[in-house]
């Protein structure tokens, strides 16, 4: 009997014992899996602080263009800065990532994470915002960007950017008809000439013009005129110098009968993915700012490289108000129509977004 209450004694003793042993080596294991949790936490809280994301950016201009060197690299730069090292842009031009026509569908899959593409590029992809473009619509680069922001944020345009995270709409300024030793004073001068359009309103409005439309990339259009594939082209002057087309073009008519618009555009699962204060970094340097920085640039570019052409020599005519003038008004309002009425096949309100148009041109003054 003592032995029995002498074992169970000491079994309670060595089992409580044994318990509290445990449980002090649970408690300490507990507390040092905690402070590694914890360490583990902050090193991930601290590498992701760290964590550089690299952002494609396409687009088919130059690297030397003054819209890439003025406008698209010190934007880069900022996000770079505003964001302490943890966003880069690498910018690759020349349409070396994404074809020129094919740079918004690009973001929008992900192939490139941000592009840049003049609307006109894809036919029918854009068919609300490209009533911007329309004869007696707009004089600047500017004006237009006020326009473009109008229709978009009373959402008569968003939904043609839906697919992507936009970052900018931006004006490039009047169109001009450019050519190769041969006057344009009235439409007549242009029958059975070829010009290089950049777009489908511009498409109908040449045609209605006489001339032949021809689309042509705009990095070919040097060696087109070079061995006469084309007489001329419809376009902004920035890009004549930009491309070095002032080596063969001589003779110019200023007559806005056309403006091109460009979009700026991010990949939707890129930007989702980055942490809120990112998404801020984008957003700060986007939208309405950035777009009237780089139209800017345009308007300011179009008068150096028109000023130059007139140094130069080269024949300039003059057409400012083509839409009152009897020889123009004709054939612009008819490729206009032509041009509403093919969106209107495809469902659209064309009608009503030209009234917004109109509207948002004489409240867009600048």
């Amino acid at each position: 009997m003592m032995q029995t209450k002498l074992y169970k004694t000491w079994f309670y003793k060595t089992n409580l014992c044994t318990r509290i042993t445990l449980a002090t080596v649970i408690a300490a294991a507990g507390i040092a899996l905690s402070g590694c949790s914890s360490d583990e936490q902050a090193a991930s809280a601290s590498s992701e602080s760290d964590k550089v994301t690299t952002l494609r950016f396409s687009h088919f201009l130059t690297a030397n263009d003054n819209i890439n060197t003025e406008g698209f690299e010190p934007w880069a730069k900022r996000i770079e800065e505003d964001s302490n090292g943890r966003l880069k842009v690498e910018i690759y031009p020349s349409s070396t990532l994404s074809e020129a026509g094919a740079t918004y569908d690009a973001s929008a899959k992900g192939t490139v994470d941000i592009g840049m593409q003049v609307q006109g590029y894809t036919a029918g992809r854009f068919p609300l915002t490209q009533i911007v473009e329309l004869p007696g619509i707009s004089n600047t680069g500017q004006q237009q960007t006020c326009i473009l922001y109008k229709l978009y944020n009373d959402g008569a345009i968003s939904d043609e950017y839906a697919d992507t995270h936009l970052l900018s709409l931006m004006g490039t300024g009047q169109g001009a008809l450019h050519t190769v030793d041969t006057p344009i004073r009235k439409p007549a001068d242009m029958k059975g000439m070829r010009i290089r359009q950049p777009s489908v309103v511009a498409s109908h409005v040449i045609e209605a013009l006489g001339a032949a439309p021809i689309g042509i990339p705009a990095g070919d259009v040097y060696t087109s005129l070079q061995r006469g594939v084309i007489d001329g082209m419809a376009a902004t002057w920035q890009p004549i110098q930009a491309f070095r087309l002032d080596e063969l073009l001589n003779t110019h008519t200023n007559i806005p009968f056309y403006n091109s618009t460009i979009v700026v555009s991010m990949n939707k699962d890129k930007y989702n993915s980055l942490p809120d204060d990112l998404k801020k970094v984008i957003d700060d340097n986007s939208g309405i700012q950035m777009s009237n920085r780089i139209a800017k640039i345009f308007d300011d570019s179009n008068a150096e490289v028109m000023a130059a052409a007139r140094t130069k020599g080269d024949t300039m005519i003059d057409i400012p108000d083509p839409l009152n003038d009897p020889d123009w008004r004709g054939p612009l309002l008819k490729g206009t129509q032509k041009y509403l009425d093919e969106v209107a096949k495809q469902g659209l309100d064309s009608k009503a977004v030209y009234e917004q148009v109109k509207a948002a041109s004489t409240t867009c003054k600048v």
